[in-house]
């Protein structure tokens, strides 16, 4: 696993309801596509291959755009170590969540 990204997907909508709707469904997405992922109350984590988490980037916002989003702002943060392994997620976070 060389790289981890931290995605937030923002939905131009005014409704709060339409808000948490469209990013259940992006997070729908991430879940499905099989990676290790934590969400958080701002953002989602992923671990993978640095490729295969660009791609899921770019998706997330097609996702949000077939549920019915028009406009969104999207915030992406990448840990890439192309030799090596970057710190993974339970390295991260578990002791703070026990």
């Amino acid at each position: 696993m060389n790289a981890s990204v931290a995605i937030q997907v923002l939905p131009n909508v005014q409704d709060d309801e339409e808000v948490i709707r469209i990013v259940d469904e992006v997070i729908a997405y991430i879940k499905s596509t099989g990676l290790n992922y934590y969400v958080g109350p701002f953002e989602t984590t992923i671990e993978g291959d640095y490729d295969q988490l660009m791609d899921i980037v770019k998706e997330c916002q097609h996702v949000a755009e077939r549920a019915g989003c028009k406009a969104m702002s999207v915030y992406v943060k990448i840990a890439y170590k192309p030799e090596g392994d970057v710190l993974t997620i339970e390295k991260k976070v578990t002791k703070h969540h026990q």
